[in-house]
């Protein structure tokens, strides 16, 4: 059974990856680009729409605003762009916002930035995957009934793509994204060149009017709050800026430079786009409403529920390329392709950010191991399933999902650029090399300068969002918060039970009788497990660790060797990062030269209270005893420690043992 397991898992993700391939998987900039840049540039594509469709609710005459709006936009994109290039030279570790806002607030200010960020992660599949399944549901509405499915089927797609590794989705979603931007650059191009020498047609939707009951006018305090409303909805292009600091780790060297650079890339050619399209969408005289049906007036007459609205690039590819279809088809088709793929952002993200949460006890720790791929799998498959519910929640209706968008990620920019204020102010204390002081109060002042931006597009995204569903995101922040910080208190409370307080205590006497003890760590467990073993009087006996990668090994040989433990230990190599499969070939050899002998092997295991904090610890224990069933001559005895108790279960009398 498991060896198929294993192929059919070969089958999709491909052959396991050693942990020495790790720098193979780095990005270089021209891959890091439309892999951590989709998600933004994809906004090009939603954006402008969601804009236009605000400002229609007071008449034709408020979409000459969408210029200002898309400047102003342009213009805190710039801000963000140029803060987060100073987080990634200060921050290069892959935290990103948590990792700065942690270091420079406080684990509170951290955890509530880690909870933004899960969730906008989480929404960034739902609402991409969801749009890019509604824009094929308008080009071939007889796959309109079935969008839910196809974007279940979509996102499943994408996270066995990503679960192959970060260079193969880099080299999927390369073209595309690409291909993507030449299209719009062709388009904004050809248009521009048309409007210069006075050939630009009239779109589609141009020749209708709107109706609006719109009365208070546009100075009026509801006029303003439309125009905020409008500004807040085209932020949505700055979703995604983020991801390229928490992947900094992805890039090859000098990371923090590439990582810098792709930064910059990203913003002038999202800025670019946005503009081009915006201002073409006004000089073809581009229509959008809410609900097109009774709003859109030909001749003084509603278009009727039968009128399709196409999305703005759409119309936009269809005036400027009426003359060469091919064209039309190619803008619209690498359109609906690049928002599905703006999802890929977010599985770069996601299991990065997971994995740090993981490491700081945040999450279960299953979520900072990388799979046999170097992928961080577990954290690909919660991403998966969080957007699936979301996606099968809201049936796949981007209208709802939308509004649900960008609340988390600007409390994570704010946040952080609060975090690097005082991060440079501190460093501006201790720092005396002139020309240093110099760069980091320039520092300051753009992050400061961020501080206010994000800041006041937060409270408008708060004032015009959270009555139209941002309320739902708010709620699955607090709970995140809330599960996040019992995780942290649960892991601290398992560490001090432990932790040795006297290494003296568990003294191991001079080796007389056989046995093997697998050994993860240098803790209480480990000493029972060891004291348990030699207590039975083996023939031999052997203490077992297995090398998956990092410093975990070499620490437990330098903490072996200083308290002088008179057990051998073995270092297992797992270049592929597996623990069962070491393991068993060690124990295959035992048998092969000694095949009348028995082999015990001593598994320290936890013993938890409830069912659910089972999910908190490894469960290689269960899978080794599993593998090893099959193996004749070979018994297991779990060793356990009951978490949570006030004394330890059935505490053996000390045995002799040297102690440095």
């Amino acid at each position: 059974m498991r060896d198929f397991i294993d192929r059919t898992k070969r089958l999709f993700v491909g052959r396991p990856v050693s942990s020495r391939g790790l720098g193979q998987t780095l990005l270089p900039k021209r891959v890091a680009l439309p892999v951590f840049a989709s998600d933004a540039l994809s906004s090009v594509g939603y954006a402008p729409d969601e804009v236009l469709i605000t400002l229609s609710v007071a008449g034709a005459a408020a979409a000459t605003l969408s210029p200002w709006i898309g400047l102003a936009v342009v213009a805190v994109l710039a801000i963000v762009v140029m803060s987060y290039r100073q987080t990634v030279y200060a921050y290069p570790s892959g935290g990103g916002d948590y990792e700065v806002v942690t270091d420079n607030l406080g684990p509170r200010a951290g955890t509530l930035v880690a909870s933004a960020l899960l969730s906008d992660y989480v929404l960034t599949v739902a609402v991409s995957i969801s749009s890019g399944t509604a824009y094929l549901a308008a080009a071939v509405p007889a796959v309109a009934p079935y969008k839910v499915q196809i974007a279940v089927a979509v996102a499943s797609i994408l996270a066995i793509i990503n679960l192959r590794g970060t260079r193969d989705a880099g080299s999927a979603f390369a073209i595309p994204t690409y291909l993507y931007m030449a299209a719009i650059g062709i388009m904004a191009v050809v248009g521009f060149a048309q409007e210069f020498t006075g050939h630009l047609g009239q779109a589609p939707s141009g020749a209708y009017t709107l109706e609006s009951s719109w009365d208070q006018g546009l100075t009026s305090l509801a006029g303003v709050f439309l125009i905020l409303r409008a500004f807040s909805s085209g932020c949505a292009a700055l979703t995604g800026v983020e991801a390229i600091s928490n992947g900094v780790p992805s890039f090859r060297r000098p990371k923090s430079k590439n990582a810098a650079t792709t930064l910059a890339m990203l913003g002038l050619i999202a800025a670019v786009m946005l503009m081009s399209v915006i201002h073409l969408a006004g000089s073809t005289g581009v229509k959008m409403a809410e609900h097109p049906a009774t709003e859109l007036l030909l001749n003084g007459q509603p278009v009727g529920p039968k009128y399709h609205q196409d999305p703005v690039i759409g119309q936009l590819a269809a005036t400027i390329f009426a003359d060469f279809k091919p064209m039309f088809y190619l803008v619209t088709a690498v359109t609906g392709l690049i928002l599905v793929l703006a999802a890929n952002t977010a599985f770069n993200g996601f299991p990065v950010l997971a994995s740090v949460l993981g490491r700081d006890q945040m999450l279960p720790r299953q979520l900072a191991a990388r799979g046999d791929r170097l992928a961080y799998s577990n954290g690909i498959a919660v991403l998966w399933l969080g957007a699936l519910a979301f996606i099968i929640g809201f049936a796949a209706d981007v209208n709802r999902l939308i509004q649900l968008y960008i609340v988390g990620v600007f409390i994570s920019f704010t946040l952080s650029q609060v975090g690097m204020v005082r991060y440079w102010t501190r460093q501006l204390k201790t720092s005396t090399d002139a020309t240093r002081r110099k760069q980091m109060r320039r520092s300051r002042v753009v992050n400061a300068i961020g501080v206010f931006g994000t800041g006041v597009v937060l409270i408008i995204v708060l004032l015009t969002k959270v009555t139209r569903g941002a309320w739902i995101t708010l709620l699955v922040m607090a709970v995140l918060y809330l599960i996040m910080n019992a995780i942290r208190r649960y892991y601290t409370s398992v560490g001090e039970q432990l932790a040795i307080d006297d290494l003296h205590d568990w003294r191991v006497g001079p080796a007389r009788v056989h046995a093997i003890v697998l050994v993860s760590r240098l803790h209480k467990p480990t000493m029972r497990a060891i004291t348990y073993a030699v207590s039975t009087h083996p023939t031999s006996i052997e203490a077992v660790n297995v090398d998956t990668g990092g410093d975990e090994a070499r620490e437990l040989v330098k903490l072996w060797r200083e308290d002088q433990i008179d057990v051998p230990l073995t270092i297992l190599d797992s270049p592929f990062r597996d623990i069962v499969r070491p393991i068993l070939t060690h124990v295959r050899s035992i048998r092969r030269d000694s095949p009348r002998d028995l082999v015990v092997i001593y598994l320290p295991e936890y013993v938890v209270r409830h069912w659910w904090q089972q999910i908190l610890h490894n469960q290689s224990a269960l899978r080794l005893k599993a593998a090893l069933l099959f193996i004749p001559g070979v018994v297991t005895a779990s060793v356990p420690w009951l978490i949570g108790s006030a004394a330890p279960v059935s505490q053996p009398a000390a045995l002799p043992y040297r102690a440095s």
